[in-house]
Protein backbone atom coordinates (compact mmCIF):
# COMPACT_ATOMS: atom_id res chain seq x y z
CA UNK A 1 0.00 0.00 0.00
CA UNK A 2 1.39 3.34 -0.86
CA UNK A 3 1.75 5.70 1.77
CA UNK A 4 -0.03 9.49 2.19
CA UNK A 5 2.34 12.19 0.70
CA UNK A 6 0.28 14.83 0.67
CA UNK A 7 1.81 18.41 0.29
CA UNK A 8 5.06 18.32 1.30
CA UNK A 9 7.14 21.29 0.88
CA UNK A 10 9.67 19.56 0.49
CA UNK A 11 9.73 17.96 -2.83
CA UNK A 12 8.30 19.48 -6.36
CA UNK A 13 6.81 16.56 -8.59
CA UNK A 14 6.84 18.77 -12.08
CA UNK A 15 6.00 15.63 -14.31
CA UNK A 16 4.05 12.85 -12.39
CA UNK A 17 4.88 9.50 -13.75
CA UNK A 18 2.92 7.05 -11.74
CA UNK A 19 3.83 4.43 -14.04
CA UNK A 20 7.77 4.78 -14.09
CA UNK A 21 9.45 1.41 -12.40
CA UNK A 22 12.19 3.90 -10.86
CA UNK A 23 12.14 7.25 -8.79
CA UNK A 24 15.13 10.28 -9.38
CA UNK A 25 15.20 12.51 -6.50
CA UNK A 26 17.41 15.31 -7.25
CA UNK A 27 19.30 17.72 -4.54
CA UNK A 28 20.22 21.21 -5.72
CA UNK A 29 23.39 23.33 -5.30
CA UNK A 30 24.33 25.99 -3.06
CA UNK A 31 21.63 28.75 -3.59
CA UNK A 32 19.60 26.41 -5.91
CA UNK A 33 15.72 25.56 -5.47
CA UNK A 34 13.93 23.09 -7.24
CA UNK A 35 13.63 24.61 -10.28
CA UNK A 36 16.63 23.77 -11.33
CA UNK A 37 15.78 20.15 -12.48
CA UNK A 38 12.63 21.44 -14.31
CA UNK A 39 14.25 20.04 -17.40
CA UNK A 40 15.43 16.80 -16.03
CA UNK A 41 11.85 16.07 -15.10
CA UNK A 42 10.99 17.30 -18.48
CA UNK A 43 13.40 14.94 -20.47
CA UNK A 44 12.84 11.81 -17.96
CA UNK A 45 9.44 11.83 -17.74
CA UNK A 46 7.70 9.15 -17.79
CA UNK A 47 10.09 6.81 -17.82
CA UNK A 48 11.84 8.22 -14.85
CA UNK A 49 9.65 10.16 -12.34
CA UNK A 50 11.78 12.79 -11.04
CA UNK A 51 11.44 14.51 -7.39
CA UNK A 52 13.12 17.98 -6.59
CA UNK A 53 14.12 18.56 -3.41
CA UNK A 54 12.59 22.23 -2.60
CA UNK A 55 15.25 23.20 0.63
CA UNK A 56 13.45 25.87 2.99
CA UNK A 57 14.72 29.28 2.54
CA UNK A 58 14.29 30.10 -0.90
CA UNK A 59 11.29 30.46 -3.69
CA UNK A 60 7.83 29.37 -1.89
CA UNK A 61 9.96 28.91 1.13
CA UNK A 62 11.53 31.92 1.45
CA UNK A 63 9.77 32.60 4.82
CA UNK A 64 11.65 29.74 6.13
CA UNK A 65 15.14 29.58 7.90
CA UNK A 66 17.73 27.87 5.45
CA UNK A 67 19.54 24.96 6.72
CA UNK A 68 22.96 26.05 8.75
CA UNK A 69 24.01 22.01 9.10
CA UNK A 70 23.86 19.93 6.42
CA UNK A 71 23.63 17.01 8.04
CA UNK A 72 20.29 18.06 9.64
CA UNK A 73 19.12 18.80 6.69
CA UNK A 74 19.50 15.54 5.01
CA UNK A 75 17.75 14.15 8.39
CA UNK A 76 14.55 15.85 7.70
CA UNK A 77 14.84 15.23 3.82
CA UNK A 78 15.02 11.94 4.40
CA UNK A 79 11.84 12.31 7.15
CA UNK A 80 9.63 13.74 4.13
CA UNK A 81 11.02 10.77 1.63
CA UNK A 82 9.68 8.38 3.48
CA UNK A 83 6.47 7.85 1.55
CA UNK A 84 8.26 8.24 -1.95
CA UNK A 85 10.75 5.11 -0.75
CA UNK A 86 7.55 2.97 -2.32
CA UNK A 87 9.54 1.99 -5.09
CA UNK A 88 13.18 1.44 -6.33
CA UNK A 89 14.69 4.92 -5.77
CA UNK A 90 17.89 6.93 -6.40
CA UNK A 91 19.77 9.78 -5.59
CA UNK A 92 21.21 12.69 -7.69
CA UNK A 93 23.08 15.54 -5.74
CA UNK A 94 24.80 18.73 -7.16
CA UNK A 95 27.81 20.14 -5.57
CA UNK A 96 26.29 20.88 -2.21
CA UNK A 97 23.63 19.03 -2.84
CA UNK A 98 26.07 15.74 -3.59
CA UNK A 99 27.05 16.23 0.05
CA UNK A 100 23.51 16.28 1.29
CA UNK A 101 22.35 13.05 -1.20
CA UNK A 102 25.28 11.10 0.79
CA UNK A 103 24.24 12.20 4.29
CA UNK A 104 20.73 11.28 3.17
CA UNK A 105 21.84 7.68 1.73
CA UNK A 106 23.72 6.96 4.62
CA UNK A 107 20.47 7.50 7.02
CA UNK A 108 18.71 5.60 4.52
CA UNK A 109 20.81 2.24 4.10
CA UNK A 110 21.25 2.92 8.43
CA UNK A 111 16.73 2.53 8.05
CA UNK A 112 17.03 -0.32 5.74
CA UNK A 113 15.43 1.71 2.84
CA UNK A 114 18.91 2.80 0.68
CA UNK A 115 19.53 4.49 -2.61
CA UNK A 116 19.53 1.89 -5.61
CA UNK A 117 21.96 4.24 -6.64
CA UNK A 118 23.92 7.73 -5.91
CA UNK A 119 24.60 10.05 -7.99
CA UNK A 120 27.18 12.90 -7.16
CA UNK A 121 28.17 15.38 -9.46
CA UNK A 122 30.47 19.03 -9.20
CA UNK A 123 31.85 18.09 -5.44
CA UNK A 124 34.92 16.27 -4.47
CA UNK A 125 34.57 13.15 -1.71
CA UNK A 126 33.02 14.07 1.69
CA UNK A 127 36.28 12.97 3.39
CA UNK A 128 38.18 15.61 1.67
CA UNK A 129 35.78 18.53 2.53
CA UNK A 130 35.51 20.71 5.06
CA UNK A 131 37.98 23.57 5.82
CA UNK A 132 38.80 24.28 2.72
CA UNK A 133 35.92 25.28 1.41
CA UNK A 134 35.56 29.34 0.87
CA UNK A 135 32.99 31.35 2.88
CA UNK A 136 32.43 34.94 1.70
CA UNK A 137 32.45 37.71 3.96
CA UNK A 138 30.16 40.49 1.74
CA UNK A 139 27.29 40.29 -1.01
CA UNK A 140 29.41 41.32 -3.00
CA UNK A 141 32.14 38.40 -2.83
CA UNK A 142 28.76 36.12 -3.04
CA UNK A 143 27.70 37.17 -6.10
CA UNK A 144 31.56 37.68 -7.15
CA UNK A 145 31.83 33.85 -6.61
CA UNK A 146 28.33 33.19 -8.44
CA UNK A 147 29.77 34.97 -11.63
CA UNK A 148 32.70 33.08 -11.69
CA UNK A 149 31.18 30.20 -11.53
CA UNK A 150 28.53 30.82 -13.82
CA UNK A 151 25.94 29.76 -11.55
CA UNK A 152 22.82 32.14 -13.07
CA UNK A 153 22.71 34.43 -15.71
CA UNK A 154 24.86 37.97 -15.44
CA UNK A 155 21.28 39.60 -15.91
CA UNK A 156 19.71 38.04 -12.82
CA UNK A 157 23.03 39.32 -10.63
CA UNK A 158 22.20 42.87 -11.96
CA UNK A 159 18.48 42.73 -10.57
CA UNK A 160 18.33 44.18 -7.08
CA UNK A 161 15.17 42.69 -6.73
CA UNK A 162 16.30 38.59 -7.02
CA UNK A 163 19.69 39.47 -5.47
CA UNK A 164 17.38 40.16 -2.00
CA UNK A 165 15.78 37.24 -2.60
CA UNK A 166 18.74 34.75 -3.11
CA UNK A 167 21.78 35.88 -1.27
CA UNK A 168 19.89 35.02 1.99
CA UNK A 169 19.80 31.18 1.10
CA UNK A 170 23.44 31.79 -0.44
CA UNK A 171 25.00 32.39 2.42
CA UNK A 172 23.38 30.72 4.79
CA UNK A 173 24.34 27.69 2.15
CA UNK A 174 27.94 28.86 1.73
CA UNK A 175 28.30 29.23 6.07
CA UNK A 176 26.40 25.38 5.84
CA UNK A 177 28.98 23.56 3.54
CA UNK A 178 31.87 25.33 5.23
CA UNK A 179 30.98 23.88 8.62
CA UNK A 180 30.63 20.12 7.44
CA UNK A 181 33.08 17.46 8.63
CA UNK A 182 32.97 13.69 7.54
CA UNK A 183 32.26 12.16 9.78
CA UNK A 184 34.00 7.89 9.08
CA UNK A 185 31.30 5.44 8.80
CA UNK A 186 30.47 2.28 7.23
CA UNK A 187 30.95 2.95 2.94
CA UNK A 188 27.68 2.50 1.27
CA UNK A 189 26.27 -0.39 -0.13
CA UNK A 190 24.60 0.93 -3.63
CA UNK A 191 27.44 1.85 -6.38
CA UNK A 192 27.95 5.58 -6.77
CA UNK A 193 28.26 7.37 -10.00
CA UNK A 194 30.21 10.90 -9.81
CA UNK A 195 30.17 13.55 -12.46
CA UNK A 196 32.30 16.93 -12.86
CA UNK A 197 33.21 18.85 -15.70
CA UNK A 198 36.67 19.38 -16.84
CA UNK A 199 37.70 22.94 -15.93
CA UNK A 200 35.94 22.48 -12.97
CA UNK A 201 37.83 24.63 -10.10
CA UNK A 202 35.75 23.44 -7.04
CA UNK A 203 36.07 19.45 -8.00
CA UNK A 204 38.85 18.41 -9.99
CA UNK A 205 38.75 14.77 -11.16
CA UNK A 206 41.44 13.31 -8.69
CA UNK A 207 39.45 14.63 -5.90
CA UNK A 208 35.79 13.65 -7.39
CA UNK A 209 37.62 9.93 -7.95
CA UNK A 210 37.89 9.77 -3.87
CA UNK A 211 34.22 9.04 -4.08
CA UNK A 212 35.21 5.38 -4.83
CA UNK A 213 36.43 5.10 -1.32
CA UNK A 214 32.93 5.98 0.10
CA UNK A 215 30.98 2.74 -1.08
CA UNK A 216 31.48 -1.10 -1.36
CA UNK A 217 29.57 -1.22 -4.78
CA UNK A 218 30.58 -0.10 -8.37
CA UNK A 219 32.45 3.42 -8.90
CA UNK A 220 32.40 5.22 -11.81
CA UNK A 221 33.65 8.45 -12.75
CA UNK A 222 32.27 10.72 -16.05
CA UNK A 223 34.52 13.82 -16.80
CA UNK A 224 32.51 16.00 -19.23
CA UNK A 225 33.79 19.52 -20.94
CA UNK A 226 32.74 22.61 -18.67
CA UNK A 227 32.86 23.82 -15.18
CA UNK A 228 31.09 23.83 -12.48
CA UNK A 229 27.56 23.99 -13.87
CA UNK A 230 28.76 21.80 -16.82
CA UNK A 231 25.09 20.19 -16.42
CA UNK A 232 23.72 22.99 -17.91
CA UNK A 233 25.57 22.51 -21.51
CA UNK A 234 26.05 18.65 -21.13
CA UNK A 235 22.20 17.37 -19.86
CA UNK A 236 21.84 15.52 -22.52
CA UNK A 237 25.15 12.72 -21.82
CA UNK A 238 24.73 13.00 -18.26
CA UNK A 239 20.66 11.80 -18.46
CA UNK A 240 21.67 8.98 -20.59
CA UNK A 241 23.93 7.40 -18.31
CA UNK A 242 21.91 8.29 -15.39
CA UNK A 243 18.83 6.31 -17.07
CA UNK A 244 21.30 3.62 -18.41
CA UNK A 245 22.37 3.07 -15.08
CA UNK A 246 19.14 3.20 -13.58
CA UNK A 247 17.82 0.42 -16.27
CA UNK A 248 20.79 -1.70 -15.40
CA UNK A 249 19.59 -1.87 -11.87
CA UNK A 250 15.57 -2.38 -12.25
CA UNK A 251 16.75 -5.14 -14.58
CA UNK A 252 17.44 -7.77 -11.73
CA UNK A 253 14.13 -7.12 -10.27
CA UNK A 254 12.18 -7.13 -13.76
CA UNK A 255 13.50 -10.70 -14.58
CA UNK A 256 12.75 -11.66 -10.72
Amino acid sequence: MTAHRGDSPWFRNFRPAPEAPVRLVCLPHAGGSASFYFPVACALSPRVEVLAVQYPGRQDRRQEPAATDLEVLAERIVEALGPWTDKPYALFGHSMGAIVGFEAARRLEAAGRGPARLFVSGRRAPSLDGAGDWQPRTDEEVVAEIRRLNGTGDALLEDEETLRMILPALRADYGAVRRYRYRPGPALDCPVTAFTGDRDPKAEAGEVQAWHTHTTSGFELNVLPGGHFFLVDQQEPVLRTIEEQLERAMSPAVAS
